[in-house]
């Protein structure tokens, strides 16, 4: 394929149909292992069904605890979804600059920099070759998603996927990335202390029933999830 991650990420993103689901069509890192024992995701999502969009980096210390920073509120980005299992969910300004056709620089504030490179491979080019074709009716099929996530897994060499579920507050989700690059080289430091080298967990972590992968993946697409009832769902904000 001769288009670049940075000519598609740049393309403006429309939401997808459906008004019963809370919607999001973007791009991001959907996660990056650090052999220290630090994992780093990003989510930008220019089109959003609750709110402004928005850009977001998590960070998992190697003790196991979650922060998400977002550029707009908890209530109207990712910890609206993921608040339970976090430590703390912050408003940060979010810069992100592509440098190349497939590098591009994160930051947050002056806490976080991160520079990513970004590869393909021959799984993740049939992978996003099956995303091109597969209609789009299928892609909200909870039992072609856990097809998808069984291959998907041994495939791309990130241990366990799950493309539907619950999430941590509560509500199901549906993932569909369906665009997919490899990160080939990847720098962060945070607070100015370098996280070393990518590398894999000892143990994979996952929030809820989202799995976090054991490489990094760059991906393009949509995520659904179900519409928050504060009746049953639990707050975006952690201890609130």
């Amino acid at each position: 394929m001769t288009d670049s991650p940075r000519s598609i990420a740049e393309i403006d993103k429309t939401l997808p149909s459906g008004a019963d689901q809370e919607r999001f069509s973007g791009y991001g890192v959907m996660g990056m292992p650090f052999a220290s024992g630090h994992y780093l995701a990003f989510r930008h999502f220019p089109a959003s069904s609750v709110g402004a969009g928005y850009d977001s980096v998590w960070h998992r210390d190697p003790a196991g605890e979650w922060v998400i920073y977002s550029s707009v509120s908890p209530e109207a980005s990712c910890a609206r979804y993921f608040g339970s299992a976090l430590e703390d969910a912050r408003v940060e300004h979010i810069s992100v600059t592509w440098t190349g056709p497939s590098a591009f620089t994160v930051e947050v504030r002056d806490r976080l920099v991160w520079n990513l490179e970004l590869g393909r491979s021959a799984a993740t080019a049939a992978m996003t070759g099956l995303g091109r074709m597969l209609p789009a009716a299928l892609w909200r099929r909870p039992a072609v998603l856990s097809l998808m996530s069984r291959v998907a897994g041994p495939a791309l060499g990130v241990g366990r996927v799950r493309l539907s579920g619950t999430s941590p507050n509560g509500q199901w989700f549906l993932a569909n990335p369906r665009m997919l690059w490899t990160v080939e080289n990847s720098g962060a430091r945070i607070d100015g202390i370098d996280l070393g080298p990518a590398g894999p967990l000892a143990e994979q972590a996952r929030l809820g029933d989202f799995w976090l992968p054991q490489r990094g993946m760059f991906v393009v697409g949509e995520a659904y999830f179900e519409q928050y009832d504060a009746a049953r769902h639990q707050a975006a904000r952690p201890g609130s």
